[in-house]
């Protein structure tokens, strides 16, 4: 994939034809701003790298909570002439070009108080070309951005309590320019009285307006803002020269509260994460946190803070939710491990240029390693967690049939060629496999330094000497996979490029597992679930029966995750079928494990009334071995290193 995407022009908009008119209208300030001529063949001008003159002042009105509407005024310095407007297109950390272009709505540019029309360009719709007037010195644009009023339509971006302003879903910024060198003075209207956090730094508050210190494009891209109704701030690291705040809105005040020893395991991973890398890359870091049912949950990383949502209950509740305090210090090593230090095909110049995602298992495999790694050492989630949740990540993958055609390393592309879209063979068309089989991969890479070195030496020495250079540096770092080799050979000499490359680009048999076994663990399989795969089954309202029948069902008989030439899939289920009853009794979880277990003994085989549209058959699934779930087991007589990299420093 090369650098930047060009677009075929219409014929009555030659490259060569902008470039002349600019040059003519204004020979001074052609010479000046030569950036924005389109390239040869394209109707969108090419990044040039001069910086944008001047600062474009965007408003956003977030007060609409009933309707549930973004109002946007922004005001841009212009010269008569053409121009391109471009809206977003690829979202920082969501590594594809799908910011949802549907929700951005009427549009309407004037100059001197006059319309001015626009015309979308017929090859890259995320751009607008207007043709300034004569005598205008500024283009004004209002619009809306749409947040949706239902998860059917997109991730729910305001409610009556929260609202998250994700600044790439408000802006529209001018073509040619690099996004670091556009300087943007944003200010925001608030519902009454609410409270917000956001890593933009303020210059001012009147009443419900607030007014932010100017930042470039890019900066402002990559600092989106929460707010709500009911909001508290926590402190991290008191006392810290750097500080880390945990920013809470959430449904009701009851959500808001959380318990000493709960912000105490909060500051003990932000201290853990500070001791693995030795440094930090922000001025200030903000964990944005909403706590709803309503608001859209995500996961997202930034520079120098994240969003995070989840559903309520997460202090309230907190002995059922385990496997989501993992959320935290995963966005939290993000702020090391692809914002600082960033794969090379990540240096874009602007929001609409193609990412190149060869480094994701980098990228994102390596964070999702350290996060549950910081979620163990810090005490959010037990050892014991720690390991049932590694070996349902360890049996989903060694499952996985979809390595039979397809490498890992290429699912780096899914959030391009799918956009996160829901699949219906998921085992065989694979999806994304590059963050928690990335986590594998890194597991072998630890445990083979930790052997190799005599335990002197493990991937902490890495995370160290990689992520942790230059201390205080918040500008981008970017590497490439030889400088990743380099690094690995500096803790310690191996062949580290091929021992990489086969796990990426290998077809198995199974998930590279041999890091776990060098661990001093293995998995296995038996019949009760473990503490964490029974939480699974309560949180997804299912019941799993993927190592055994080879799929999982809905408490509504919904059959979901069918393992490919499984027991299932052999015998014609697909996952819009739905089991209606079970040998003759009305399908229940219970029921269907029961039958498991009894078909186990002998007792013939177990027997399916399911429909398919408005269909009924019966099919018969011929299985013995009993129920099968996840484990790990100690490997006897040998070293447990994932107690040594559970352990807190």
């Amino acid at each position: 994939m090369t650098a930047s995407r060009r677009f075929l022009a219409p014929a009555a908009r030659p490259a060569g034809a902008l470039a002349f008119a600019l040059a003519l209208a204004f020979p001074a300030a052609a010479a000046t701003l030569a950036a924005p001529v389109a390239a040869p063949g394209s109707a969108v001008p090419a990044v040039g790298k001069a910086a944008y003159p001047g600062t474009i002042a965007l408003h956003v009105d977030a007060s609409n909570l009933s309707q549930q509407v973004f109002r946007m005024r922004l005001s841009m310095p212009a010269r008569p002439g053409p121009m391109t407007l471009l809206y977003p297109q690829w979202a920082p950390g969501n590594h594809g070009p799908n910011i949802p272009l549907t929700q951005l709505a009427g549009l309407k540019f004037s100059a001197g108080g006059k319309p001015v029309e626009w015309t979308r360009d017929p090859v890259n719709v995320y751009a607008f070309h207007v043709n300034v007037p004569q005598g205008a010195a500024t283009l004004e644009a209002e619009y809306q951005f749409l947040s949706p009023l239902d998860t059917s339509q997109g991730r729910i971006t305001m409610t009556d309590d929260i609202l998250g302003v994700q600044w790439q879903s408000v802006a529209l910024y001018p073509a040619g320019y690099d996004a670091r060198r556009i300087t943007v003075q944003p200010t925001l209207t608030l519902p009454k009285d609410w409270q917000f956090a956001s890593a933009l730094e303020v210059e001012g508050r009147t009443g419900d307006e607030v007014r932010f210190k100017p930042h470039d494009f890019d900066t402002l891209v990559d600092s989106p803002l929460f707010a709500g109704r009911h909001f508290k701030r926590i402190d991290l690291a008191p006392g810290a020269k750097v500080p880390v705040m945990l920013n809470v809105v959430a449904d009701n005040a009851e959500n808001l509260e959380a318990k000493p020893e709960q912000i105490a395991l909060h500051r003990a991973m932000v201290d853990q994460a500070i001791k693995l890398f030795g440094s930090t890359h922000y001025k200030h870091y903000d964990f944005l946190f909403a706590i709803s049912d309503e608001f859209g949950g995500i996961g997202r990383e930034h520079h120098q803070s994240s969003e995070n949502g989840v559903k309520l209950g997460y202090f309230t509740e907190w002995n059922r939710n385990e496997a989501g305090r993992e959320l935290l210090p995963h966005e939290f090593v993000h702020s090391w491990n692809g914002k600082f230090r960033r794969p090379a095909g990540q240096d874009v110049p602007n929001f609409n240029t193609p990412l190149q995602n060869e480094l994701l298992w980098v990228y994102e495999g390596q964070t999702q390693f350290w996060g549950k790694v910081l979620a163990a050492r810090s005490g959010l989630v037990s050892q014991s967690h720690a390991r049932d949740a590694l070996a349902i990540d360890a049996a989903r993958y060694d499952n996985t049939q979809g390595r039979d055609w397809r490498a890992m390393q290429d699912t780096v592309n899914d959030p391009i060629i799918n956009g996160r879209r829901p699949i219906g063979w998921g085992n065989w068309q694979r999806s994304e496999d590059y963050y928690t089989e990335g986590m594998l991969i890194w597991l072998d890479v630890d445990t083979r330094i930790r052997e190799l070195s005599g335990e002197k030496r493990s991937l902490e020495d890495f995370a160290r000497g990689f992520f942790g250079v230059e201390n205080g540096r918040v500008d981008a770092l970017y590497y490439s996979f030889n400088d990743v080799v380099a690094a690995l050979n500096k803790v310690q000499k191996f062949d580290w490029a091929p021992f990489l490359r086969t796990r990426l680009d290998g077809h198995g048999p199974g998930a590279p597992l041999d890091g776990l076994a060098r661990a001093g663990w293995k998995l296995v399989y038996t019949d009760t679930p473990s503490d964490a795969g029974r939480a699974a089954e309560e949180r997804s309202k299912s019941a799993d029966f993927t190592y055994s029948l080879g799929f999982s069902v809905r408490a509504d008989g919904g059959v979901t995750g069918v393992i490919w030439d499984g027991v299932g899939f052999r015998a014609g289920l697909a996952a819009n079928t739905t089991i209606v009853a079970v040998n003759n009794r009305v399908y229940k979880g219970e029921v269907l494990k029961a039958a498991v277990r009894d078909a186990k003994d002998g007792k013939g085989p177990i027997e399916l009334l399911v429909k398919k549209g408005n269909n009924l058959r019966t099919i018969s699934l011929d299985y013995k071995d009993g129920l099968r779930y996840p484990r790990l087991e100690r490997i006897a007589g040998t070293r447990d290193r994932l107690e040594a990299l559970f352990k807190a420093k």
